[in-house]
């Protein structure tokens, strides 16, 4: 995922619980239900999900006052029922979908995660095959994201939470961070093959790690940087016998790699309540208006010269407008469907996730646009992938043992 998460995410703001009558007066106060872990730390959140006032309220009241507390809903299904015999037997109520089967409401979150990111990276790499255009098309990608952000607001869904100039602040250097990384990665993708840019990319770990030691002052163990030496290793391979190898593409996607790296470094400073549908909405926003100028500067002249009408006239008018808005919204839906998805999930299965989705990207890329690989660019990128895959394993269980340690 190019976007990792950016928040703490929170599940229920407060939940009203009447307390007893005191002296015949009656008062209330608020129970304040803290987010499931951080978002960044693994925590597990329950997701559009419904919260049962039943489980809430289980440990705070007796029997015979619950009843009285619940909604009348769930009053109803606890009481007897009509025609149930002496014994008082009730009718339970019903459990929802997500309750009863969250392992599979997980798994449909990682399979969309993963298909609307290959039909992106698809889409992606036809469009620039006959309109070549990054700065541009980045911005179209970030402005469907930005209008269907908008149109949510104005239903509701989700309800926009409010900014002021103190998260603002905090927000435009990762708001910076995204766009350059977004900007660059898309030069990369339309200079040289999909798969080679993945490939590159999956040295972002080495950058994250080397900005934690040197930067933010974290102690790296020596394990985590032994388990590096292999993605290290692997791309250089692939990158000195990739057929599409260029300079251009190589260096935007190291340039990417950078950015997201200092992007995952302002994210920590910027943690926030903000739930994270809202964060990334307000990031895209930023990054647009960051992404606009070098857009205009850098391939204006072009495109009114001879870009769009060369673009048109290779597929069509109704194609190529199509072709836009389809990969932009493909682009928003799988960088929020990445986030919904990692929300649920512990840090080890959130590592696999990450590597299995390079994986696939990688596989499919090569299928359908049947690139031509040599037999070292395979074992190199073979390497790297394993690289990936044993470091991200490791930190995750590092991160397990920290979080159960502080735990205890």
């Amino acid at each position: 995922m190019e976007s990792r998460v950016l928040s703490r995410a929170t599940t229920v703001a407060h939940v009203r619980r009447p307390l007893r009558e005191s002296n015949g007066n009656a008062s209330c106060s608020f129970l304040s239900i803290k987010p499931i872990g951080a978002v960044s730390e693994g925590g597990n959140l329950i997701w559009g999900t419904q919260l049962r006032p039943s489980l809430l309220l289980e440990a705070s009241y007796p029997v015979t006052a619950r009843k009285e507390i619940l909604w009348p809903v769930m009053a109803a299904a606890s009481s007897p029922a009509e025609g149930s015999d002496s014994s008082g037997d009730g009718k339970v109520a019903p459990v929802g979908f997500f309750d009863k089967y969250p392992a599979l409401v997980t798994g449909f979150f990682f399979f969309m995660w993963y298909f609307l990111n290959v039909i992106f990276n698809i889409l992606n790499k036809k469009i620039y095959n006959y309109f070549p255009y990054p700065y541009f098309v980045s911005v179209i990608h970030l402005f469907v994201g930005v209008v269907y952000c908008l149109v949510s607001w104005a239903v509701g869904l989700p309800k926009r939470a409010p900014m002021d100039s103190n998260l603002l602040k905090l927000l435009i250097p990762v708001a910076v961070c995204h766009a350059l990384g977004h900007v660059t990665s898309n030069v990369s993708f339309a200079a040289v093959a999909v798969s080679f840019t993945h490939t590159i990319k999956a040295l972002e770990p080495f950058f994250n790690a080397a900005a934690s030691q040197f930067i933010l002052g974290q102690q790296i163990p020596i394990t985590l940087w032994l388990s590096l030496a292999p993605v290290v290793l692997g791309v250089s391979v692939a990158s000195l016998t990739e057929l599409s190898f260029n300079w251009t593409g190589f260096i935007s996607a190291m340039i990417s790699n950078i950015s997201f790296t200092y992007r995952s470094i302002y994210s920590k400073k910027a943690m926030t309540d903000m739930d994270s549908t809202n964060i990334y909405a307000y990031i895209s926003i930023i990054a647009l208006i960051v992404c606009i100028p070098p857009a205009i500067i850098l391939e204006g002249p072009q495109l009114i010269k001879h870009g769009f009408s060369d673009g048109i006239a290779k597929v069509g008018l109704t194609k190529f407008i199509s072709d836009l808005f389809w990969v932009g919204m493909f682009y928003h839906l799988y960088n929020q469907l990445a986030t919904n998805t990692l929300e649920r999930v512990a840090p080890l299965t959130h590592a696999v996730g990450n590597v299995l989705k390079r994986v696939f990207v990688i596989g499919f890329s090569i299928v359908i646009f049947g690139n031509k690989i040599s037999t070292q660019t395979g074992i190199g990128t073979a390497v790297a992938i394993a690289g990936v895959a044993t470091y991200s394993y490791i930190k995750a269980k590092l991160e397990e043992e920290k979080r159960q340690g502080k735990a205890a």
